[in-house]
């Protein structure tokens, strides 16, 4: 087999977590490939809990702290945060990215980890790290005997975010504060987010308005629709794809218990579908390393959304295995290095995740 293409690291998945290892990892002077199976197209996401990180003292760490919210503890739009990590990834010189590049298959021997390409090709490295979400295809390789992540036993609506300047003007948030703001509602309750904007989606200036639903009363529907099979999640329900009857209840039950200005957001989501239905799933992992491949971020650790923890731990993830691959990653050295990560990072995850399985035992399948 030929070894041209080869590179210190590979990572797979450009997602918040592969960027942010990539980052780590060329900033101890490894080459890194990341490979992400969809477009360049920026996406849209929902709001996420950032730690300030105030007694870091890697540099690495401070960097990504100041990427993800400029090192205060705040919420911040997901696609926020993407916009920072791909600029700052694209300008290391260390760094490539290949999106529109999709993993067939992987594997590892005495001398290399490698991946085959949906296009035919063939990439070599001294390591391999899953950063490709809660269905990894790199988990299986790590942990065969616990592949998959649970279904938890309920849903949460991402309402696609909207400029306040999109609302009726009566139903902008003029003099509403910029953040987060929870409330409950029969079979689950709704975290409303107002949050800044940097010009990622083309509004620099401009608030946007989203809102993240928690609703336990629908797992019939996910089972009819095969969005979970057994107790494994095998896909979300886009917005094209929620049945009508299911828009209608949705649109009786926003006019009735959501305030504003998030009553106006999710009922116009609702009419254009321009929301996602994701059910939530766990996996508290044994183990995040096997030979020269690893896994990252939600590959590794899947907790309920309630921890508000899953982003921060997966920064940490990233910033410790930059720590253990300072070293070097060639021959032998490869191994170890993720042996070590391993033994950093694993008990603190899993504990991570079993904490939030309490309240899903009690929230979920109602």
């Amino acid at each position: 087999m030929s070894h041209t293409n080869r590179t210190n690291a590979i990572v797979v998945g450009a997602s918040l977590s592969g960027l942010m290892t990539g980052i780590a990892l060329a900033r101890e002077g490894l080459t890194v490939t990341i490979l992400e199976k969809v477009g360049d197209e920026q996406r849209t996401g929902s709001g996420l809990q950032v730690s300030s990180g105030m007694f870091e003292t890697s540099k690495t760490a401070r960097l990504l702290r100041k990427l993800a919210s400029g090192g205060k503890k705040s919420v911040q739009l997901w696609s926020a945060i993407e916009y920072r990590l791909r600029r700052e990834a694209l300008s290391d010189p260390n760094i490539t990215i290949q999106y529109n590049t999709r993993v067939d298959a992987l594997g590892q021997d005495a001398d290399s980890a490698w991946v085959e390409t949906h296009d035919g090709n063939t990439l070599y490295s001294d390591i391999l790290i899953g950063a490709d979400g809660h269905r990894s295809l790199v988990r299986e390789h790590v942990a065969p005997h616990h592949p998959d992540a649970s279904y938890a036993g309920y849903i949460v609506w991402i309402i696609d975010t909207v400029s306040e300047d999109d609302l009726p003007l009566d139903q902008q948030p003029v003099k509403q504060r910029t953040g987060v703001q929870m409330f409950n509602g029969p079979n689950g309750f709704l975290f409303g987010n107002i949050l800044e904007s940097e010009g990622e989606l083309g509004d620099k200036g401009k608030r946007r308005v989203g809102c993240a639903w928690y609703d336990n009363s629908r797992s019939d529907i996910l089972y009819e629709l095969g969005c979970v099979q057994g107790d494994v999640v095998h896909h979300s329900l886009k917005g094209p794809d929620i049945p009508d009857e299911t828009i209608a209840e949705l649109k009786h039950l926003t006019r009735d218990i959501w305030p504003e200005p998030w009553k106006s957001a999710t009922l116009y989501a609702l009419e254009t579908r321009k929301l996602t239905g994701i059910p939530i799933k766990e996996y508290a992992p044994d183990k995040l390393a096997n030979g020269r491949i690893a896994i990252i971020g939600d590959a590794a650790h899947v907790p309920a959304p309630i921890t508000a923890s899953g982003f921060n731990e997966s920064v940490d993830d990233a910033v410790d295995l930059g720590k253990c691959v300072a070293k070097g990653v060639e021959g032998g050295d490869a191994i170890e290095a993720l042996d070590t990560y391993e033994s950093m990072r694993l008990n603190k995850v899993r504990q991570m995740v079993l904490s939030g399985k309490s309240f899903s035992r009690s929230f979920g399948r109602k």
